[in-house]
């Protein structure tokens, strides 16, 4: 269980990392964006993330 979950987190940090490798000054721009964000409108999207990325690893799985 630790390989796989070694796996996700390198993975993890591969997916975050190609934004800002491929377009710098949009994804600058985003993160500006989103500095301008409430923590509640922050909140929900995390629990929108953490939602479908549940639900697509059910449906996966």
């Amino acid at each position: 269980m630790w390989q796989e979950l070694g796996i996700a987190v390198c993975l993890v940090l591969v997916l975050e990392g190609i934004p800002p490798f491929l377009c710098p000054r949009r994804w600058r721009a985003t993160i500006a964006q989103v500095l301008q964000l409430s923590d509640r409108h922050l909140r929900l999207i995390g629990l929108a993330s953490m939602l479908l990325g549940t639900a697509l690893l059910y449906l996966l799985h």
